[in-house]
């Protein structure tokens, strides 16, 4: 569950990050520079620790999937972007994507019933 809370983490200072970006673009202001660069990095570092537990197809797909179906709501209502319908089919498109990549996806078991990398796996078979 932890890994979880992890991704959501690196989602929402993924978004703070972009739409710090774009203050700093509008404003000139060094300060939206510095937390775009902080959020931005630490969005980074979640999402590798949240790779430890959540497959990476899935937590890609979460991370920039919602990052941008976010950025996109909160930039029409913070900076005034203009939503056209073929943006709204788009981004139900990628929801839809998302939610069939999660589906899809199932962790491999070994005997104990835990999961474990497939890298490891190949390594026991050998050995």
């Amino acid at each position: 569950m932890i890994y979880w809370l992890l991704l959501l983490m690196a989602i929402i200072t993924e978004v703070i990050g972009t739409l710090s970006m774009k203050y700093a673009s509008e404003t000139g202001s060094i300060y939206g520079h510095i937390i775009m660069y902080m959020m931005i990095t630490i969005s980074y570092l979640l999402l590798s620790l949240s790779i430890k537990r959540v497959a990476l197809g899935v937590a890609y797909a979460l991370w920039e999937g919602v990052g941008v179906l976010l950025i996109t709501t909160f930039s029409v209502l913070l900076f005034g972007e203009e939503i056209s319908v073929v943006k709204v089919v788009g981004l139900a498109v990628l929801l839809l994507g998302i939610v069939l990549i999660k589906s899809g996806t199932q962790k491999p078991k070994n005997p104990t019933g835990k999961s474990q990398p497939k890298i490891m796996e190949k390594h026991h078979a050998t050995a």
